[in-house]
């Protein structure tokens, strides 16, 4: 009963929590994307870049921007990893291995954090706050700068512009992530999270053996890692890691970071595009996938039927940390695989099939409810795109979404956009599963084995960088593939998301007419939460079926 009080009192916590930020958040980062003021740190920044800041950019322009800050980020990253042990604070550590560097930098570059190495054993201090923490705040920024040259397509008429990258880049950073992230920082501090420049230290045990624990700036990266749906842990553990993830109240702040901006960016849309009930909207489907995926999960890891001690106990709670318990476990999991974070508190690995397998769903989504920092809602609005233009073709009308015509050529890319990431994730999958030598990777055989590649690729593809960690990836061959799989289903989707801004932008708004489609309604939420189901979800349901549902079943 203690447990359940408990649990119930967390979700409704993070409820409050994340309502009471809904609207000062969102209107917050609208007011510092559309405003006409350059802060002095901001002028410093473009001047430096060589930037004009009044000067906004085509669509081919602003993704040019993007790719190009990306490689640069990629490449100095990957040189930091190679040439770690030549800096200060390396605290010995040699130089990480080519190809688990390239997967290490395409991850961070990507907003995936995908881990492929224990972070306490591999990477000094300067590496770890320099390399992987800096790219843990622009990744972030990039995803939000790229949904807002969407809005800006939808708010924009007759101009072939949707804004300036460096200029969103460095107002999002500055004005959101780094303010934000510094005060969670000290909450998390406050509350036991450890942020120091120590080195390997050597301790007693209870068991009066002695044990090195290496020591670290963790709480500043813990609290960016989390706010910008990144994931990446200091320590192997990720927030398992007491030094990491100390409490319950810290478990449930990092949920709450996990989720606070997605969450917020739905009112940030409805202002910019002056219509902020189409903001409601798309929230409330965002919570109703949520909500449905927390209880089925809860559900599921509390009374599947087992043969297990941890069952008898109270709930599946093997690979689940005793100080978080069931409850908090299954909330922080939904939490990171339905935004692209990837931080975990337990081992998704030892999930029943029931809650396993709708993680992994969770991810194929497209993780949009409410999804990463600026790429769930640009998820969900081209997903909203694919909506109307379906409504469209049942009643025989021309679609139209916002004042915007859906023709073909915006149709093409909203398709490009949902095809890709499956495409990339079950073939790597595929691939993997065909060659002898890295099915060897799999730590378990049958339906269980398949999940874990299967929850790789998947969570590669989507950027999401969570493991079901049973799967031996730090192999050449997937530190490779993995590492190219992030890479395109990064920015592949991104081309098609800003080639779709610069096609709205460049169309007049037509006027609302008695055919109009309401977008704001209880229908149109149904619409979008079927469409997102169906023409997504039902993608991946042969690759389900051979994995979660075929080990559910046994």
């Amino acid at each position: 009963m203690g447990d359940t009080l408990g649990g119930w009192l967390q979700v409704l916590a993070l409820v409050a929590a994340l309502a009471l930020s809904f609207r000062p958040l969102g209107d917050y980062v609208a007011a510092c994307l559309t405003g006409s003021r350059h802060l002095r740190a901001e002028r410093v920044v473009y001047r430096a870049a060589g930037v004009d800041p009044a000067s906004d950019q085509t669509w081919p322009t602003y993704v040019r921007s993007v790719l190009a800050f990306s490689l640069v980020s990629m490449v100095f990253l990957y040189a930091f990893l190679r040439l770690q042990n030549h800096l200060v604070l390396s605290l010995g550590m040699p130089p990480v291995p080519a190809a688990l560097a390239f997967d290490t930098a395409a991850s961070f570059v990507t907003n995936t954090n995908w881990q492929a190495y224990a972070g306490e054993k591999t990477m000094g201090h300067l590496v770890q706050m320099a390399g992987l923490a800096v790219q843990n705040f622009v990744s972030a920024a990039v995803g939000i700068a790229v949904l807002v040259s969407l809005i800006r397509g939808f708010a924009y008429e007759r101009t072939d512009r949707i804004g300036n990258f460096w200029v969103d880049l460095t107002r999002i950073v500055l004005r959101v992530l780094l303010p934000v992230a510094f005060v969670f920082a000290i909450v998390l501090v406050a509350d036991g999270v450890i942020q120091n420049l120590h080195g390997v230290r050597t301790v007693a045990t209870v068991a009066g053996q002695t044990q090195g624990i290496t020591g670290g700036p963790v709480a500043s990266q813990e609290a960016i890692k989390q706010l910008g749906t990144n994931g990446g842990g200091f320590y192997n553990a990720n927030s398992a890691h007491p030094f990491e993830n100390p409490t319950a109240f810290t478990n449930l702040v990092e949920i709450y970071l996990m989720l606070v901006i997605a969450v917020s960016l739905p009112r940030t849309f409805g202002t910019m595009i002056g219509d902020r009930r189409q903001g409601y909207a798309i929230l409330a489907v965002m919570a109703l996938l949520w909500t449905v995926s927390v209880a089925v999960v809860t559900a599921n890891e509390l009374h599947e039927v087992s043969s297990t001690a941890g069952h008898a106990a109270g709930g599946m709670t093997e690979g689940k940390e005793q100080r978080l318990g069931v409850w908090a476990s299954a909330l922080f999991a939904v939490a990171t695989t339905l935004t692209s974070c990837g931080a975990t508190d337990s081992a998704h690995d030892s999930y029943t099939p029931g809650g396993g397998g709708l993680l992994i769903f969770n991810m194929m989504l497209g993780e949009i409810a409410p999804g990463g920092t600026g790429s769930g809602l640009y998820g969900m609005l081209v997903l909203a795109v694919v909506t109307v233009f379906v409504a469209g073709l049942m009643v025989g009308r021309t679609p139209e979404y916002l004042g915007k015509k859906l023709g073909g050529r915006e149709i093409k890319f909203a398709s490009l956009y949902i095809l890709t990431t499956p495409v990339i994730a079950l073939t790597g999958a595929g691939l993997a599963m065909a060659l002898p030598g890295e099915r060897a990777a799999m730590t378990n055989s049958g339906p269980h084995g398949f999940s874990e590649v299967l929850y790789a690729f998947t969570s590669a593809a989507n950027n999401n960088g969570s493991a079901f960690a049973g799967l031996q990836s730090d192999t050449v061959w997937y530190n490779t593939v993995l590492g190219l799989v992030m890479l395109l289903g990064r920015f592949l989707p991104i081309v098609f998301v800003v080639a779709l801004g610069g096609s709205l932008a460049s169309q007049r708004r037509l006027p609302v007419t008695a055919g109009t489609l309401p977008t704001h309604g209880v229908q149109f939420v149904g619409l979008l939460t079927g469409v997102v189901l169906i023409v997504v979800g039902l993608t991946y349901f042969p690759a389900l079926a051979l994995g979660p549902l075929a080990e559910g079943l046994r």
